[in-house]
């Protein structure tokens, strides 16, 4: 068989076998089944050996749709809303950076002295940006342009992200912590003149952003042109549900894809404390979050999810199915998004620099 017609093949029957996980998990009332049902079955299937794909046009598409259908949010009194809060969004940015860093150093403490795997490229630096919480793409990027061990480094981002995409919502739902948002989208209702009108400015959005070489331009770049239009008080359509169904699973694939056979034997101890770290990142955000609320007088809740160490889509999507802030959660995400990404790698060299690789020549190994 020609390999486009395998692989072709390949992405049908993971996507069938999403779809049959999220109908399960509908069945089975669990939070988020059109996503975590996906990315469950996807990353068992693929640590099992099973030869899974993603479609990077479904992914995107995911992406899109998803970004179009929170834009809808942003009405004008809901922007007044959210600027007022520009200092939250700082202090949660600066949080994210601090906590990121403070991962990634605890990160090289418990590994580097026991970790052979760790001896051939700069240790630092690989702990530095598994430890980032940013975009798991990017990280990896940004890591290999510093010699880190991009393997270890894309392992811990696609780690934390399971960990978090699952049990956040599972806690939220079993808490009965839903339904709390009083910020109802533009409109919900579908109009098909309409609907085509917005996915065809979103998709422009987003191939600009992608020109520019921006990163995440289906999401960003869909997200700000759905955004303009809405706050300047326009109401084109509602996204219809079975496109922000189709969307979840599209994303839970392609976090799903990630894992393989390979992956259970990465590293043991690299993995065992990167999910440690995970958990303590999490609790450390609750925590941050209810101080933030205190401030604010947004709900807890709401701002856990914005401050959590998860992925802007997931988390977003999180909100959006519970009801939980939606665009103030997105707006810390994208924030704090576009903060990490420009400002990891100047911090690294500035906190490091030429003294990473002095450090690693130190670095005892494990005998």
């Amino acid at each position: 068989m020609p390999p486009h017609l395998t692989y072709f093949l390949r992405v049908c029957l993971t996507l069938l076998a999403a779809w049959l996980a999220a109908e399960l998990c509908v069945a089975l009332h669990t939070p988020l089944p059109w996503m975590i049902g996906p990315l469950l079955v996807t990353a068992l299937l693929s640590m099992m050996g099973a030869a899974t794909r993603s479609a990077t046009a479904c992914r995107n598409a995911g992406q899109w749709t998803i970004a179009t259908a929170l834009g809808l949010y942003f009405t004008p009194e809901v922007a007044r809303l959210v600027s007022g809060l520009w200092w939250a969004i700082a202090l949660a940015i600066v949080w994210a950076l601090l906590l990121g860093w403070g991962f990634g150093a605890w990160l090289y403490r418990m590994t580097a002295p026991r970790m052979p795997l760790l001896a051939a490229r700069p240790a630092r630096a690989t702990c530095y940006f598994a430890g980032a919480i940013g975009g798991a793409s990017e990280m990896t990027l940004l890591a290999e342009r510093e010699g880190a061990r991009t393997d270890l480094v894309a392992a811990a981002h696609s780690l934390r992200l399971l960990i978090v995409t699952i049990t956040i919502p599972f806690a939220l739902q079993w808490s009965g912590l839903q339904g709390i948002d009083h910020l109802p989208p533009a409109t919900r209702v579908v109009d098909a003149t309409g609907l085509i009108i917005l996915m065809t400015a979103t998709g422009a959005g987003a191939l600009v952003m992608r020109r520019l070489g921006r990163a995440n331009p289906w999401f960003l770049g869909a997200l700000l042109v759905t955004l303009l239009i809405t706050v300047t008080g326009h109401t084109l359509s509602a996204i219809p549900q079975i496109m922000v169904n189709a969307a979840q699973l599209f994303i839970g694939v392609s976090l799903g894809v990630r894992f393989s056979r390979e992956f259970l034997r990465t590293a043991p101890r690299w993995m065992g404390m990167v999910a440690v770290g995970t958990f303590a990142l999490m609790a450390l955000c609750a925590l941050f979050a209810v101080g933030l609320s205190w401030l604010t007088g947004q709900h807890w809740v709401t701002l856990v999810l914005s401050t959590s160490p998860g992925g802007i889509a997931e988390m977003a999507i999180t909100a959006k199915v519970l009801q939980l802030g939606v665009p103030v959660v997105t707006a810390f995400q994208v924030c704090r998004l576009i903060a990490v990404l420009l400002l990891v790698a100047p911090l690294y060299r500035r906190l490091y620099g030429p003294r990473a690789a002095e450090a690693q020549e130190k670095t005892p190994l494990a005998r």
